[in-house]
C-alpha cells in the first residue's frame, strides 16, 4: 500500500528543488530556447532577403523535332547546377542569403500543356543560355503566372482541389529512381526521340482534361554539394552490401597504454585480417550488384535538393477526383522496388482518414496550405525543410524533358513551327 509518510518526507526535498529552480532556472532557459530562436531568426532574415529577389516565369515553345530530349536535358541541368553559390557566414547570418533554387513546372489546362521554368529575374540569361546550348531551336518567353488566374481562396463554393507532395519510397536519397537509360534498355533499337518515357503517361493524362480542369506539377530544385550527407550515406550502404570492413576507430591514449600492458604489443601494431581468396564484390547476387552499381552511378553526378508537388483543381461541375491516377501512374513509371521511387506524402495529401475530430476543417486547412505553398514555390512544410530529398541531373531529366513530336504526336503543346535561320550569305548588312 502507498505510505503517505513517504510523501511527507519527499515534500521538503521538492520544495528545496523548486526554490533552486526559481532562483537559478533562468540559466538553463537560453540553452533550451536557443534552437528555436535560431530557427525563427534565420526564417526572418531569409524571408527579408527573399523578398528582394524578383522571380519570373518562362515558357518554352518546343520544336517538333528533338533528337536527344533526355540526354540533352541532363546536360541542361548540369549547367543549371552552376547556380550553386553557398553564402559566407556574414551573408547567411546577417543578410539572410541562402542557396537559390528554380522551379520546373508542367501545367495542363483544359487539355493544353505548358512547360514552364520559374527563376530569379537577374539570372534569366544564365538559364536561357543553358537551355539554348542544347536546344537552340526552343523559343523562350516570359509569361504571367498562371496560378494568379484562379481565385486565391481555393477551395471555395465553385472550385475544389486535390493533391499532395511526393516523397521517396526509401528515405535514403542515395537510392535512385528509375531513369531514362533504363527505359532505353527496355526499348532497344528505337531512337531516343521515339521512345516512350514515364513523362508520356503524365502528358497523355493532361491532354485528356476538359475545360475547367487543371493539373499542376511542380519540381523545386536547388543545387547542393556537401550540405546534405547523401554521398557519404551512399558509400556506407555500398560498403555494407559488398561486405567491406569498416575502418577501425582510433584508440585513445589510455586504451593504447592498457593494450601495451595487457598484450605486450607496441601501439599501432594491429593484426591484419586474412585476405579472402574471392573478393567480396564477386560474391554479390545479381540484384545486389545492380543496387551497388545504381547507387555508385547516382552519387557520381551533380545533385539537387528537391521537392515535387501535384495539384488537380477544377470547377465542381467537372471535378473528377479519379484524375489523381494520372500522377500516380507517372510516379509508378519511375519507381523500382529494389531501389527507389515516388509516392504521395501522407502529411500533405488532401485526405483526412476517419475517425478524426473536425475532419472537414482539417481537410480545408490542408488544401489551403497545399495551394499556398504551391503558388509561393516553397517546401512541403515551409518554413521547415521536411519533405525534401536529393535527385541528380539524370533523375531530373527523366522527370522533366521536352517531348518531340514523334514521342507525343497527339499532344497540344506550344511548338515552334519552323526552325530559326540566319539571313542568306551575301546579303549586305550596311548601306
Amino acid at each position: 500500500m502507498f505510505n503517505f509518510l513517504d510523501l511527507k518526507a519527499i515534500i521538503p526535498i521538492l520544495n528545496s528543488f523548486w526554490t533552486i529552480l526559481k532562483v537559478w532556472g533562468w540559466i538553463f532557459l537560453p540553452f533550451i530556447l536557443f534552437p528555436y530562436l535560431k530557427f525563427f531568426y534565420l526564417w526572418y532574415v531569409e524571408s527579408k532577403w527573399d523578398a528582394t529577389i524578383d522571380k519570373i516565369l518562362l515558357e518554352f515553345r518546343i520544336p517538333k523535332e528533338i533528337e536527344r530530349p533526355m540526354k540533352a536535358m541532363e546536360q541542361v541541368f548540369s549547367n543549371f547546377w552552376t547556380l550553386y553559390d553557398p553564402p559566407t557566414w556574414k551573408e547567411k547570418w546577417l543578410e539572410g542569403h541562402f542557396l537559390l533554387a528554380f522551379s520546373l513546372e508542367i501545367v495542363g489546362i483544359g487539355g493544353d500543356i505548358h512547360f514552364l521554368l520559374r527563376v530569379p529575374k537577374a539570372l534569366r540569361g544564365m538559364f536561357e543560355a543553358a537551355v539554348y546550348s542544347q536546344f537552340p531551336d526552343v523559343e523562350i518567353t516570359e509569361v504571367p503566372d498562371y496560378t494568379q488566374f484562379v481565385p486565391q481562396d481555393i477551395p471555395n463554393k465553385d472550385l475544389d482541389l486535390f493533391g499532395w507532395d511526393f516523397v521517396l519510397t526509401k528515405k535514403e536519397s542515395c537510392y535512385p529512381i528509375k531513369t531514362y537509360p533504363k527505359f532505353f534498355e527496355e526499348q532497344e533499337g528505337i531512337k531516343e526521340e521515339k521512345r516512350v518515357s514515364a513523362l508520356s503517361v503524365l502528358l497523355e493524362g493532361m491532354a485528356d482534361l476538359k475545360k475547367g480542369e487543371e493539373i499542376w506539377i511542380q519540381i523545386i530544385a536547388g543545387p547542393i554539394a556537401d550540405e546534405v550527407p547523401w554521398v557519404a550515406e551512399g558509400k556506407k550502404i555500398v560498403d555494407k552490401l559488398v561486405k567491406r570492413p569498416s575502418k577501425p576507430k582510433p584508440k585513445s591514449i589510455i586504451r593504447e597504454a592498457a593494450d601495451v600492458l595487457i598484450t605486450g604489443k607496441p601501439p599501432g601494431l594491429e593484426e591484419r585480417p586474412k585476405e579472402e581468396i574471392i573478393p567480396p564484390e564477386m560474391t554479390l547476387t545479381p540484384g545486389e550488384r545492380e543496387i551497388v552499381q545504381a547507387i555508385e552511378s547516382k552519387i557520381s553526378k551533380l545533385a539537387f535538393k528537391t521537392n515535387i508537388r501535384f495539384i488537380y483543381l477544377g470547377e465542381k461541375e467537372v471535378f473528377f477526383k479519379p484524375r489523381a491516377k494520372i500522377p500516380l501512374d507517372f510516379s509508378a513509371g519511375v519507381s523500382v522496388s529494389a531501389l527507389n521511387g515516388l509516392k504521395p506524402w501522407r502529411k500533405t495529401i488532401t485526405k483526412i482518414v476517419p475517425p478524426a475530430f473536425f475532419r472537414e476543417l482539417k481537410l480545408y486547412l490542408r488544401k489551403r496550405r497545399l495551394f499556398r505553398r504551391y503558388i509561393s514555390r516553397v517546401g512541403p512544410l515551409f518554413p521547415r525543410s521536411d519533405g525534401t530529398f536529393v535527385l541528380n541531373t539524370e533523375e531530373l531529366a527523366t522527370l522533366y524533358h521536352f517531348p518531340g513530336q514523334m514521342m507525343a504526336p497527339s499532344l497540344k503543346i506550344p511548338r515552334v513551327e519552323a526552325k530559326k535561320a540566319g539571313p542568306p550569305a551575301g546579303i549586305p548588312t550596311e548601306l
